[in-house]
């Protein structure tokens, strides 16, 4: 947990140093994902990684947080935007900051292998930090897309890459749809030149590339057409093109060029 924990913050450290100096005009600025501001994307991630402790620390507590939900999510999900819309950038900004640092309070001292509730699947305490770190890094390209700003790729990206890898059956069962019993073999080149793989060596269906690439595909940030990935065989350009590693309804992912 030490280190999905510390990889974690230095992802949310990295994006705050690109909204920290922004003005008002800028946290209104707005990004590639439609009626979405940056401010939307800050206030997300605060309320999910408040959600995230919850389920972590009172997982009863969420269950029923989770129920409420459920009966309007389409409110649910108004509320949230709303209420990061009555903050002031600054208070916004230091709500974010306190959450977040409560979040790897709560995360570090945890037996990764801890199963907690979530929107999606349960999943383990290991997983749910890895699936903050993604967000963090996916709602962060969002922002720095609305800034015209190119980050600057770092290994912390296997992490994104394997939650990508291992979200292929949700992909599929996310959209009612039969999961293919062919494996995928994912061969992707890191940041540092490492290569990273997962699946059978001999399975005729790939995946190659950068692994920056493969992420944006994933988290549905990108369109296949504007990556640098090879795609192999009628199973992984199907996965590649409903690929998504987050929770919630299908996404309507990205059209080509659109950045």
């Amino acid at each position: 947990m030490k280190e999905i924990c510390r990889d974690l913050a230095k992802e949310q450290e990295d994006l705050d140093a690109l909204v920290a100096n922004l003005d008002d005009a800028g946290w209104d600025k707005p990004t590639p994902a439609e009626g979405w501001a940056i401010r939307d994307q800050i206030n997300h991630l605060a309320y999910f990684d408040d959600r995230a402790r919850l389920s972590a620390t009172d997982p009863d507590g969420f269950t029923k947080h989770l129920q409420e939900a459920l009966r309007n999510l389409q409110g649910f999900a108004d509320g949230i935007i709303q209420n990061g819309r009555r903050m002031r950038p600054a208070e916004l900004l230091a709500w974010w900051r306190k959450e977040r640092a409560k979040l790897i309070e709560a995360f570090q001292p945890m037996d990764p292998k801890t199963r907690v509730p979530w929107y999606g699947p349960p999943m383990s305490v290991r997983s749910s930090a890895t699936a903050r770190l993604m967000e963090t890094w996916a709602h962060g390209q969002d922002v720095a897309d609305a800034l015209k700003v190119r980050r600057k790729p770092t290994d912390r990206l296997k992490h994104v890459a394997h939650i990508g890898v291992t979200t292929f059956g949700w992909s599929y069962a996310n959209r009612g749809l039969k999961v293919p019993e062919k494996p995928v073999r994912v061969e992707l080149t890191s940041p540092s030149g490492e290569l990273w793989t997962w699946g059978p060596e001999g399975a005729e269906d790939r995946v190659r590339g950068p692994a920056e690439d493969f992420c944006l595909i994933v988290a549905q940030r990108r369109n296949l057409a504007d990556t640098a990935l090879v795609i192999t065989g009628p199973v992984a350009s199907e996965w590649m093109s409903l690929a998504q590693c987050f929770a919630g309804p299908p996404g309507p992912g990205r059209k080509p060029g659109q950045l």
